[in-house]
């Protein structure tokens, strides 16, 4: 028992160290924190925002908020999710700036659009670079549902709880959305 809670703590966060450097005033431990998540946070943010420059912004505030914070930090999870929640906040607190308004739909009835599965690994890769392309385009309603769900791996109840709407309402925009997406990808030429 004794050794599979030392394997788990280890799983839990291989950075541990790093951190509880980073909480004594380590600028070198806060710097290779920051090398090591960085690039994966951006993407975090971008995904959310869809503007570089702007999820740049959201990843240096977030890095602010979580060094000024880290002392604070139980370590009762990973740094790089407790980070990447911060992140996601950040990101979405840009988008409610912008007035993102995602609509109460309630009753409405939406079809589930059937999934196709690709067969070789460059087809793959082409069609995620497509899809990659095709979410940039969808409103940002839809494209910050379809990319929590999809890309950051939240649940409806967890999206409707960051979006402070229903969970009907995030599974009706991610219908829309995936909907949407395939018009996109439709006029494209590329089947979905």
């Amino acid at each position: 028992m004794q050794a599979d809670q030392n394997l788990e703590a280890v799983y839990i966060d291989k950075h541990y160290q790093l951190v509880v450097e980073c909480k004594q005033g380590s600028k070198k431990a806060c710097y290779e924190l920051y090398r090591l998540y960085s690039k994966a946070m951006l993407n975090v943010a971008f995904r959310i925002v869809g503007n570089i420059a702007e999820a740049e912004d959201v990843l240096q505030e977030a890095f602010l908020d979580a060094f000024g914070k880290v002392r604070d930090f139980r370590q009762d999870t990973t740094f790089g999710l407790w980070l990447k929640q911060i992140v996601v906040n950040r990101s979405i607190n840009l988008l409610r700036k912008r007035k993102l308004d995602l609509i109460e739909l309630e009753g409405e009835q939406i079809e589930n659009i059937a999934e196709e599965v690709a067969e070789d690994d460059e087809e793959v890769k082409y069609k995620a670079e497509q899809v990659k392309a095709a979410i940039k385009e969808l409103p940002e309603g839809y494209r910050l549902v379809i990319s929590l769900y999809l890309l950051e791996g939240y649940d409806h109840e967890e999206i409707g709880q960051i979006l402070n709407i229903s969970e009907n309402t995030s599974r009706t925009q991610f219908l829309r959305a995936k909907r949407k997406l395939v018009e996109i990808l439709n006029k494209r030429g590329i089947p979905s």
